[in-house]
């Protein structure tokens, strides 16, 4: 998978992160029903270390407000209704946010939710500007990340003149 589809592929991810996080919880507000034969074997198979990340996954979703928590459980809901192989692309997607360096793994986070924080128009207009470069022959995809890197070198000041000059541009 390409690092532009990884990336494309985490924004998906992102979404639902809490959900695969804390899939094995999704029910903790129902009184604990005694585990089925199935259950108490993958649980045992667990190292103890994955244990324990699913006691902490059950006590960060118990910390949840009761609205949080019903979130967590609309997106896991979303994420079984998902094709089989869609569901495969989130967690692969998933995996290499997973090991992603820390710092971008923030950076992604952060980006996410700026991007979860536009209006339903802009992120359409965001995603279309995707595909259209992830469609794009290489030169001009180099050409794009080109520009990109200097626009984010560029001061505030600069982007504004920037934006200026285009708007003065194409108003003609």
């Amino acid at each position: 998978m390409t690092r532009t589809l990884a990336l494309r592929l985490i924004g998906v991810a992102l979404t639902l992160a809490l959900t695969l996080g804390l899939a094995v919880v999704a029910r903790a507000d129902e009184p604990p029903a005694a585990p089925d034969a199935a259950a108490r074997q993958r649980w045992e198979q667990l190292s103890p270390e994955e244990q324990q990340a699913l006691r902490d996954r059950l006590q960060a979703f118990r910390a949840l407000d009761p609205e949080q928590q019903g979130e967590v459980k609309a997106r896991l809901e979303r994420l079984r209704a998902l094709p089989p192989e869609r569901r495969a692309e989130v967690l692969k997607a998933w995996e290499a946010f997973q090991r992603l360096p820390e710092r971008e793994q923030r950076e992604l986070t952060e980006r996410f939710a700026r991007f979860r924080e536009l209006s339903p128009e802009r992120r359409a207009q965001l995603r279309a500007a995707v595909k259209e470069v992830l469609k794009a022959g290489p030169r001009e995809r180099a050409r794009y990340l080109e520009n990109l890197r200097r626009w984010r070198e560029m001061s505030p000041e600069e982007r504004e003149q920037a934006r200026e000059r285009w708007r003065q541009k194409h108003q003609r």
